[in-house]
Formats: structure tokens, C-alpha cells, sequence
């Protein structure tokens, strides 16, 4: 499965548990701090069909700061309602614009990240196809604006049911998932993991 399929299965999966969300949880708070499970899926699909012309209109009104980007697209789609959004998304299956860059891993990652930013708080489980996993958690050791190897320096991270591993260092280990939302930032999931490098990922990420 090439990575544009595993991008168009995680949004399709993400679409079929929005369709199952109370109002209640829509409005509930994410991992993504200060924003609503319903804002998050609105962040996501501000992102399609825009290209670089259009994401440097929108830094330009975020006062060139690219901590408010995401707060300015998401003004753009905030009025859209739950179901228009879940409406949007399986239109928008297949990464396009912003998000279909490197070879469709910045859709794949966003959609699986912020899957998992919805499904924490809520206390619904799910298991993430392994492939997409490990290509995620490799693709957020590079990117930018997850920041996976700066969280993680000076740290080994082990995820034990993937026979996958990263760094040097003292190792924290875990499962997969608990390792990608560490390694993205998510403290909660740093609390998952085990070994001397998780004291270390704990109070690094506050």
C-alpha cells in the first residue's frame, strides 16, 4: 500500500468515527491545547486545495508568525459545522494542496496524528494499521513542524510492538502509539512509556 492509499484509509476512518460523535463530543477539549475535537477536524480540512500562494497569504496575516498560521486557517473553516466537515473530508479523501507534499506523508500524518488528538480525550481506542504507523512515526522525525527529533534528543525511543526504534540514549519504550504522541509532543503519552528515557521525555515536555 503506497502512502497516498494509507493517507485516503486513515481519513476514511477518521470520517467514520466523527459520524458516530455525540454534540457533546464534538465540543469537547482535544490534545491540541485550547482547541475542541470539532476544531481540530476543521484545522485539518483547512489545509486542502490551498498551495503555496494561498499559505503565504495566510502567514502574511498572521503577522509572519508561524505559531498563529494555523490560528488564521482556521478562522477561514471555523463556521463550518460538524457535518459539513465530515462532508468535506470524505470529499478530500486523497491528500490535495499543502497537504499532499512528500508524497502524501504530510496528509498521512496529519490525519493519524490528530486522529489519535481526538480519540485520546474521548477514551476511544482503536489500533492503527501497523504500516501507517511506522511510516508516520519515521516522517515525524523529520518534519519541521512536528519537531519529533528535537523532543526526542539524547533519547532512544523503543516501540516494542513495531520492532521499531530511533536515537541514542537513555531508551523509552512503548507501544507505538503511545511513542508517536510523545515524540509529537503529546506529554500524556510520555506517561505510557517505560525505561529512564521517559522520565527525561516527561519533563521535557512538561
Amino acid at each position: 500500500m503506497d502512502v497516498l492509499e494509507m493517507a485516503r484509509c486513515e481519513r476514511a476512518d477518521l470520517a467514520d468515527l466523527l459520524e458516530t460523535l455525540t454534540p457533546e463530543q464534538w465540543s469537547s477539549p482535544s490534545l491540541c491545547s485550547g482547541w475542541s475535537v470539532h476544531d481540530v477536524v476543521v484545522h485539518m480540512v483547512s489545509y486542502e486545495e490551498h498551495g503555496p500562494r494561498d499559505l503565504l497569504g495566510r502567514w502574511r496575516r498572521a503577522g509572519y508568525s508561524f505559531g498563529r498560521l494555523n490560528d488564521v486557517a482556521l478562522e477561514e473553516y471555523r463556521g463550518m459545522s460538524p457535518r459539513e466537515s465530515i462532508a468535506f473530508l470524505r470529499e478530500h479523501l486523497e491528500p490535495r494542496g499543502a497537504t499532499s507534499r512528500f508524497g502524501g506523508r504530510v496528509g498521512l500524518a496529519d490525519g493519524l496524528i490528530h486522529h489519535q488528538d481526538i480519540r485520546r480525550p474521548l477514551g476511544l481506542v482503536r489500533t492503527i494499521p501497523p504500516e501507517r504507523l511506522r511510516c508516520v512515526l519515521a516522517f515525524a522525525i523529520l518534519a519541521p513542524p512536528l519537531r519529533g527529533a528535537w523532543h526526542a534528543r539524547g533519547v532512544r525511543l523503543v516501540a516494542e510492538d513495531l520492532d521499531w526504534e530511533w536515537g541514542r540514549g537513555p531508551e523509552a519504550r512503548g507501544p507505538g502509539e503511545a511513542v508517536l504522541m510523545a515524540l509529537v509532543g503529546r506529554r500524556g503519552a510520555a506517561e505510557e512509556l517505560t525505561g529512564p528515557g521517559a522520565a527525561t521525555l516527561r519533563d521535557r515536555l512538561g
